[in-house]
């Protein structure tokens, strides 16, 4: 009897703690400026998830190191779940190989709380040059004496490793010139300083201007921004890589915080006002997965680029 009466108080304990949380604010912190993509996923999905805990969800901007910062400050924070991150894939699965010296283990001091969304790299050139299409674009890279020259948003940043990636699947070499940053990769294309990059369906705007010409997507499938875009994957199968946001929380979170954060996380992704919302302000996909399929997402990447960016020999600082 005793036993039992034990089991029932724990039980209504774990059932009060649920039914507490939460209690005051949640605060998300998103590691880059207003305006960015996962600064649009936190106000987004925030408002929605606010509403359905009863609870304010504040977005509050840290860009510093990278991402960095940021990580560090979730990973030490109260495992109570009102400190998360809303983190790009690269923070999670690149900065640890790019970076010399990390503030946290990224696979360790963090929970994969909930994928959020995924976005589309697509392929783009200079709109002067000769190649029309994909094909064509491969060919006359094959046969360009000296190389031609691709930018990417930085050193051990994604546009940089899809565009190894293809280089190595299809046999060409080009020279990488890094930026700071995806807009002004995407300038340097544009006045024909460099030949081609990668980048975010963000550059939409200039790619339906014709500023820049885009060729194929990145992504396992074509992309609803550009469903006339093939996928590179069409010409080598198999070929897939996509930038993704997910939902992270310090190690230890309870676990009854952390399936109340998953289920109104998921039932805001389901939303079809969030759906059209996240695709309209960024061209953003919803992307909702299992926890074990998120963590097995998380563990690909991470070994893919891992590999990688050892055998490029990349480093961030």
């Amino acid at each position: 009897m005793k036993q039992l009466a034990l089991l029932l108080c724990l039980a209504l304990l774990a059932g009060t703690a649920m039914a507490q949380f939460p209690s005051r604010p949640i605060h998300v912190l998103v590691t880059i400026p207003p305006g960015g993509a996962p600064d649009i996923v936190a106000r987004v999905v925030g408002e929605h998830i606010s509403h359905a805990l009863g609870q304010p969800v504040v977005v509050d901007n840290k860009p510093a190191a990278n991402g960095n910062a940021a990580a560090q400050e979730v990973a030490r924070a109260a495992p109570d779940g009102y400190t998360l991150l809303l983190a790009a894939d690269s923070l999670i699965t690149i900065n640890p190989h790019v970076y010399s010296s990390m503030p946290i283990d990224t696979l360790k001091d963090l929970t994969p709380i909930s994928s959020l969304v995924s976005n589309q790299f697509v392929l783009s050139i200079n709109p002067k040059l000769p190649p029309k299409n994909f094909k064509e674009f491969i060919e006359y890279a094959k046969k360009a004496n000296p190389p031609l020259a691709y930018a990417s948003g930085g050193n051990g940043s994604q546009h940089q490793l899809t565009m190894e990636m293809l280089k190595e699947r299809a046999g060409f070499d080009m020279v990488h010139v890094p930026y700071k940053g995806g807009a002004p990769a995407t300038a340097a294309t544009m006045s024909g300083e460099v030949a081609a990059l990668f980048s975010g369906t963000s550059s939409a705007p200039q790619i339906k201007a014709g500023r820049i010409r885009a060729l194929a997507v990145a992504g396992a499938k074509r992309s609803p921004s550009f469903p006339d875009l093939p996928t590179i994957g069409e010409f080598y199968p198999g070929f897939e890589n996509s930038i993704w946001l997910g939902l992270f929380g310090p190690a230890n979170l309870p676990e009854e915080v952390l399936t109340r954060l998953r289920t109104e996380v998921h039932k805001a992704l389901e939303a079809a006002d969030v759906k059209s919302s996240l695709m309209g302000k960024g061209s953003l996909e919803t992307l909702i997965l299992s926890p074990e399929d998120f963590e097995k997402l998380i563990r690909r990447d991470y070994d893919k680029y891992g590999n990688l960016i050892k055998k490029l020999g990349v480093k961030a600082d």
